[in-house]
């Protein structure tokens, strides 16, 4: 199967580039980094490096491509608007016009379930409950982005979509190396009471679903669906899993929701006054993150795609931690 991968240089593309690959498909992997992209034909891989948010360059990509994993997007809770506009809603545009010029014989896409969620906690949440207003340029562009992959399908382009939540694992530079680079300093305190549950999401298992993606029946076809590993978790209790096997300071002062909303409100103000500032060190959506219950139903996606989460999150955890002490050797692990 001749297959492109964009967002190869990320956590996701990557590893499922490296999966595909060793299954032995001809994989084209995109993405931005120059180092990475060596590192993709390093490893065997046809690897180009282009910016989906240009039309000629993504156009440049396709060649007798039958399947198409759009991976790429700029995940961050922070950033100007139009930043994530080129990358999520320009890029996916341009993806999905060169899938329906080329014939592409299917999109698989990844969103996010970003899209579900505002400030407050929310179970089960399923792929046709009401959304809110996007609490964050990521959410609101994300959701711009379906649209896109929406009028794709309509135009007759055979494309399915996961929302798969809190990716983690080896590889993973987003939600785990954050929190371990907040525990380590000693400063990070628990936000809420410290009971809130969360799904999280083993990044082969997300691998998995979008196989399952790739060849699912036709009844699939236009849909999104949930992903996560289906076994919610105390977050907080994770963390402290965490600092036990790396010893690391354990959070102990405890902050209200809404004490640390606050707070993080004025800090993104006073941020938003500096042009071309950094992220801030606390922003509402890592607030929401931390403190909110946030869990989804993923009933569709067992049923209709045959998707089972095939690793736990304990082993997830298990199998993170030997990559990150493998990676950080001249630190001091137990």
């Amino acid at each position: 199967m001749k297959t492109l991968v964009t967002g190869a240089t990320g956590f996701v593309g990557g590893v499922l580039a490296h999966r595909l690959h060793t299954m032995g498909w001809d994989v084209t992997a995109i993405g931005r980094n120059p180092a990475k992209i060596n590192q993709l034909e390093d490893d065997g891989m046809r690897a180009i490096r282009a910016d989906i948010s240009k039309k000629d360059e993504v156009a440049a990509s396709f060649s007798d491509v039958e399947l198409v994993f759009h991976c790429a997007a700029l995940p961050s809770p922070w950033g100007g608007f139009e930043k994530f506009y080129q990358a999520n809603v320009i890029g996916t545009r341009n993806i999905v016009q060169a899938c329906l010029e080329n014939n592409v014989k299917r999109l698989v896409y990844i969103s996010t379930p970003s899209i579900y969620f505002d400030y407050d906690s929310r179970i089960g949440v399923k792929e046709n409950d009401p959304l809110p207003e996007p609490i964050s340029h990521y959410a609101h562009t994300k959701l711009l982005a379906e649209e896109e992959i929406d009028k794709g399908f309509a135009q007759g382009l055979a494309v399915v979509s996961i929302r798969p939540r809190a990716l983690f694992g080896e590889g993973d530079t987003v939600i785990f190396p954050r929190l371990l680079s907040r525990l380590k300093t000693g400063r990070l305190p628990i936000l809420g009471d410290g009971e809130n549950i969360v799904d999280l999401t083993y990044i082969q298992n997300v691998v998995d679903a979008l196989l399952l993606c790739a060849e699912s029946p036709a009844n699939t076809l236009g849909k999104k669906y949930n992903i996560s590993n289906g076994e919610p978790i105390k977050i907080w209790e994770l963390v402290s899993r965490i600092c036990d096997e790396l010893q690391l300071p354990h959070p102990k002062r405890k902050i209200s929701k809404r004490a640390a909303h606050t707070a993080a409100s004025v800090i993104e103000f006073l941020y938003s006054l500096i042009p071309y500032s950094p992220e801030p060190p606390l922003t509402r959506v890592t607030v929401s993150m931390l403190a909110n219950s946030t869990t989804l139903d993923i009933s569709a996606a067992k049923n209709e795609l045959g998707y089972h989460p095939n690793v736990s999150v304990e082993k997830g955890v298990q199998k993170f931690l030997k990559w990150w002490k493998e990676k950080n050797p001249s630190l001091r692990w137990r």
